[in-house]
């Protein structure tokens, strides 16, 4: 069976990027675990925090792949064996969360303070670049390229 999608027009060419996007960011939403904040530190800063109660440092790991923030964790399960648990309430599972980011969102710095994985996020906002192009006479539809120079100065 295949699946419908609002990029099959052929208006739309071009644009399987943003249609992958969109697919991981709704496979991404139908997760639980861990639960999750998402804060505005600052005029150009986000701040994710997840609950992630009982895993250490060294069971947490945080990578970017694809435009993509994805935090794995799994717990040392030799650690577990030596107990035993009459009533087990805190999640001890495995999980991996994912996030899409946006274009020119780059991760700043993670960290682990009492239970909770703060993962800070910029937005890289790019100086505008300013480009003089030298007119010249005689720059035409009719020019074969011959005269096609084109003297550029960045500021």
């Amino acid at each position: 069976m295949s699946r419908m999608s609002a990029f099959n027009s052929p208006l739309l060419l071009g644009f399987d990027h943003l249609e992958q996007m969109l697919d991981r960011a709704s496979r991404a939403s139908a997760e639980g675990y861990p639960p999750y904040n998402i804060e505005q530190t600052s005029e150009y800063g986000l701040r994710i925090t997840l609950a992630v109660a009982g895993f250490s440092m060294d069971d947490l790991h945080v990578t970017t792949e694809d435009n993509q923030l994805i935090i794995r964790g799994k717990q040392d399960d030799a650690a577990d064996a030596e107990r035993l648990f009459i009533h087990r309430g805190i999640a001890a599972r495995q999980f991996q969360r994912a996030f899409v980011l946006a274009e020119g969102i780059e991760v700043s710095g993670a960290g682990l303070d009492n239970g909770l994985l703060h993962i800070d996020l910029e937005r890289i906002v790019p100086e505008p670049e300013v480009r003089t192009i030298k007119i010249e006479k005689g720059y035409g539809p009719g020019n074969t390229g011959a005269r096609k120079t084109i003297d550029v100065d960045a500021e």
